[in-house]
């Protein structure tokens, strides 16, 4: 009777495929044994214990290349603990990484919540339940996501802001006036007084402003803010106007607003 299993055996009982064992040989992990009187390698309880530790280690997310010097008779407990102790905190990291993938992945299902924050979807949510419409609302999100890259220092300002006016019943009426009066001819004289109602309540209720964070963070970033603000090509001749009229009774105010 014939001592020992062959390479085939051993890699079916200690769960590897024979490719593996081989790899395993190759970079000195487990001897390979000698072979016998038939021409045949056969594996004891020797081999078969290594390989089962080095495939536990290996498993467990140790590199290759570490696992021979933690199985050498000169690597003590203290060592071995140190060495697995690092191998968990590289597998913590990385299923942090790949439970971030995953949630990405999540919220691409989910349309807005990919490219933005719950806040942010949130107060669109609540744009739609005012009644603002869709093509408003589709605006807004793109405005959001361009802020979000475009001005990071400024973005939960801006976000604040948005909350505040959404608070405010004036606020959305003359929001919802400015939509309406889109159809208006530029050179409309009810502009104008749209444009003072408009500028007159935002120093009125200064949160709709921004916080001087801000504030002083979009007044820095001029060129966003002009990529940000006419990001969409068809909009009305009137809604520049009052959006000018606006911004330059503000300023006139002395708040610190990025030139157009």
């Amino acid at each position: 009777m014939m001592n020992g299993v062959t390479i085939g055996q051993a890699a079916a009982f200690v769960g590897v495929t024979v490719k593996t064992v081989r790899h395993y040989h190759k970079l000195g992990l487990v001897e390979e044994p000698e072979r016998d009187s038939s021409g045949y390698r056969r594996y004891g309880s020797d081999e078969l214990l290594r390989l089962v530790q080095v495939r536990t280690l290996a498993t467990a997310g140790v590199p290759l290349a570490e696992i021979g010097p933690l199985l050498d008779a000169d690597a003590d407990a203290e060592q071995f603990t140190t060495a697995l102790a690092d191998v968990e905190r590289q597998l913590t990291a990385r299923i942090e990484e790949l439970t971030a993938r995953r949630d990405t992945l999540h919220r691409l299902a989910d349309g807005d919540r990919a490219l933005l924050p719950d806040r942010a979807v949130a107060l669109l949510e609540r744009m739609s339940g005012l009644g603002f419409s869709p093509d408003y609302v589709s605006a807004q999100r793109e405005a959001l996501v361009l802020a979000r890259v475009l001005v990071p220092e400024g973005y939960d300002g801006f976000l604040a802001q948005l909350e505040h006016g959404l608070d405010d019943p004036e606020y959305v009426d003359l929001t919802r006036r400015g939509r309406e009066a889109e159809s208006w001819d530029p050179d409309d004289p009810r502009i104008e007084e749209l444009a003072t109602a408009m500028a007159d309540h935002y120093l009125a209720h200064r949160t709709l402003l921004g916080n001087p964070t801000s504030l002083r963070a979009w007044a820095n970033a001029s060129a966003q803010y002009r990529l940000i603000n006419n990001h969409r090509r068809d909009q009305a001749p009137m809604a520049a106007r009052l959006t000018t009229l606006t911004e330059a009774k503000l300023r006139a105010a002395g708040v610190p607003i990025p030139r157009q």
